[in-house]
């Protein structure tokens, strides 16, 4: 028997998955009411969080972050049988996750995910791990049926809980540069869809590891594109969105940042000295 603890939608998806593929399934959720969503699915579901997880040969937790998953673990510690498997699929901290490991009276894991729930349900998308060798190769046979990929990230305990701040860092820049893209095309009379149509022709994924690798190899002698000129399209998209009233997020703080590495004599660098601070 497998217990999930946070049924919200990703728990929920883990939860209906498990069961067709065959496995008793207990649920339990702090709002009553959207476990009880999963009966019809055949998943029992427990209103104490103990009751839950007594006699479960694992246990999953899904819920929302650090302070969430040590009450969720301290609800279900009266019923958790020492040693017990319990495998944390949250976002945290890499700290909480390295404390939480270290707990000597259950086996913690954290293998968080890249994951909506259509693929928790699916069992498709990415489940990231890291830690004691022994016990991910324990845990790998029974986590890579639940992924789309299970993702080892060697034996670092905090490491796959920062590949996954990191991950989530990189899906925020893209929203915040598509925030600002849109904002460009309205301010340009481009519409929505025309605007779109651009990555039917241009697609720059393909640049991305090309420019990452310049930029931690601190490649900037040979430009492909100078910082000065950057800057000067930076400058044409804020005078542009400002002519509309439709000021930018992102473009402002990196026209900032590249002022100062223009000052620092980078002008006719390749633009990603902008971030040689960090690399």
């Amino acid at each position: 028997m497998i217990t999930i603890l946070g049924t919200g939608l990703l728990g929920s998806g883990f939860a209906r998955a498990l069961k067709q593929k065959g496995h008793d399934v207990r649920a339990w959720n702090r709002t009553a009411d959207k476990a009880k969503a999963l009966e019809p699915h055949g998943i029992t579901v427990v209103a104490d969080a103990a009751d839950a997880v007594r006699g479960a040969e694992r246990v999953h937790i899904v819920v929302s972050d650090d302070a969430a998953v040590d009450g969720v673990l301290a609800a279900a510690q009266p019923g958790l049988a020492p040693g017990a498997l319990v495998i944390d699929h949250s976002t945290t901290s890499p700290a909480g996750a390295l404390a939480r490991t270290a707990r000597r009276d259950i086996t913690f894991v954290h293998a968080p995910v890249f994951m909506g729930p259509q693929n928790a349900l699916e069992s498709t998308g990415l489940m990231l791990v890291s830690g004691d060798r022994d016990v991910v190769a324990r845990v790998s046979p029974l986590l890579a049926p639940m992924t789309g990929k299970l993702v080892d990230l060697g034996p670092r305990t905090e490491q796959a809980a920062a590949f996954k701040l990191l991950g989530n860092l990189i899906l925020m820049a893209f929203t915040a540069g598509f925030t600002d893209f849109l904002a460009l095309a309205k301010a340009l009379d481009v519409s929505p869809a025309d605007a779109g149509t651009l990555f039917e022709h241009f697609n720059p994924g393909m640049s991305l590891a090309g420019r990452y690798k310049r930029m931690t190899e601190r490649a900037y002698e040979q430009p492909s594109w100078e910082l000065a000129m950057a800057r000067k399209d930076a400058r044409l998209m804020e005078e542009e969105a400002a002519r509309a009233g439709l000021p930018l997020i992102m473009v402002p703080a990196l026209a900032r940042l590249m002022d100062d590495k223009i000052a620092q004599g980078h002008a006719h660098a390749d633009w990603t000295v902008v971030g040689n601070d960090v690399t």
